[in-house]
């Protein structure tokens, strides 16, 4: 018998490709939250929890240092870091648009209901709305520059989108943890971490 390619740590789960396990695990939760919404049904908070969670995977950086092609072929067959781009044996970046694609629709079936206004629609829409603007303006600043370019412009931006959600986000805990109270309407609440998630899924 041939000694196996990969050291025993590496041996990806079922024999699937590495992320498989949870894509699969990600389906599942959006399938269980859709369905609850669709259907009018009550939901423990956690599958709302786990479902951030999930997303969070999915729609968020995950590597923190540009390298080049080479070098994390390299780091991915010494085990460093894993080699998930291709879950399920699909294209790379399939699972992304599975997700996406659910949850579009959802939201057309919701809209040909008349039921998007649900306060429980547009909160799950929202949140998963956020992730996704946030994870595309990422890959259209990754486009556009391949290579950071640190100029005094970018980097005032930058610190003027940390300030903007900071505040914003602030002034919701303020009011809530700091004085007890909550004087702003449920929709403030929304926006400030709808802009939290875009915050987390652009950077």
């Amino acid at each position: 018998m041939s000694e196996p390619e990969l050291p025993p740590n590496q041996w990806p789960p079922l024999g699937l490709p590495t992320g498989s396990v949870r894509a699969l695990l990600t389906l599942m939760v959006v399938g269980v939250v859709i369905q609850a919404v669709i259907r009018q049904q009550p939901l423990d908070i956690i599958w709302t929890e786990s479902l951030m969670i999930t997303l969070a995977y999915y729609y968020t950086s995950r590597r923190f240092v540009s390298l080049p092609p080479e070098i994390i072929q390299r780091l991915q067959q010494e085990g460093v870091i894993e080699t998930d781009q291709h879950p399920l044996f699909l294209p790379r970046h399939s699972i992304r648009f599975l997700l996406l694609a659910a949850f579009a629709a959802m939201g057309f079936w919701l809209f040909r209901e008349n039921r998007l206004q649900e306060p429980r629609a547009v909160s799950l829409l929202l949140i998963v709305a956020s992730f996704i603007v946030g994870s595309i303006v990422r890959g259209i600043k990754g486009l556009l520059f391949r290579r950071p370019v640190q100029t005094t412009l970018h980097a005032r931006w930058g610190d003027l989108k940390a300030l903007l959600i900071l505040g914003t986000v602030g002034t919701a805990v303020f009011f809530r943890v700091v004085r007890g109270i909550d004087p702003l309407p449920p929709e403030y609440d929304r926006a400030a971490l709808a802009l939290m998630l875009y915050y987390f899924g652009s950077r």
